[in-house]
């Protein structure tokens, strides 16, 4: 990964996701989740394996002042529930969720859930294991298509399972 062209792409570019949810070829993404409201999808560059971004799909650059307390929750609650489904499919030692950007680039309030293998360094977690600086993951279009493909399924059968658990009535 070239981070000249990233910090390049990131502040002269148009809003990678308002691109992404456009359609835009080079901003294209693998979808994981999506509703009226949410997208999720694996991050192009991921440090960690099934790297995911959940953002907002209006454009939002603010996570406090921009959003108010229900549209707030619910994010965190999307955030939450796709966190869930990674760490079910990549087993973590522990699941980073953060969100980065800046008005000099990637504008997009997004959130990052990274889930940290068991077994890496010390050294290596926590900032280390995320700044692209370290390296990236190199997936290719196949693997990402079927790693979106897997995650799809886990939230699913979260999802089924959580609305089974709503419609059955618990036993007298």
């Amino acid at each position: 990964m070239d981070l000249g062209w990233y910090v390049e792409r990131a502040r002269g570019g148009p809003c990678f996701v308002c691109a992404f949810l456009a359609g835009d070829p080079e901003y294209a993404h693998e979808t994981v989740f999506e509703d009226e409201h949410h997208v999720a999808f694996l991050d192009r560059w991921p440090t960690l394996p099934g790297k995911v971004l959940v953002a907002p799909k209006a454009h939002v650059e603010h996570a406090v002042r921009d959003l108010d307390a229900a549209a707030y929750t619910r994010i965190m609650l999307v955030v939450r529930e796709i966190a869930l489904a990674v760490e079910e499919l990549y087993a973590s030692e522990r699941t980073y969720l953060y969100s980065l950007g800046s008005q000099q680039g990637n504008t997009h309030l997004h959130w990052h859930i990274a889930a940290l293998p068991p077994g890496v360094p010390y050294e290596q977690q926590q900032f280390h294991a995320l700044m692209t600086e370290h390296g990236v993951l190199s997936p290719s279009p196949q693997e990402a298509a079927a790693a979106a493909a897997r995650l799809r399924a886990v939230i699913a059968e979260r999802t089924e399972r959580a609305e089974h658990a709503v419609r059955t009535p618990p036993p007298r």
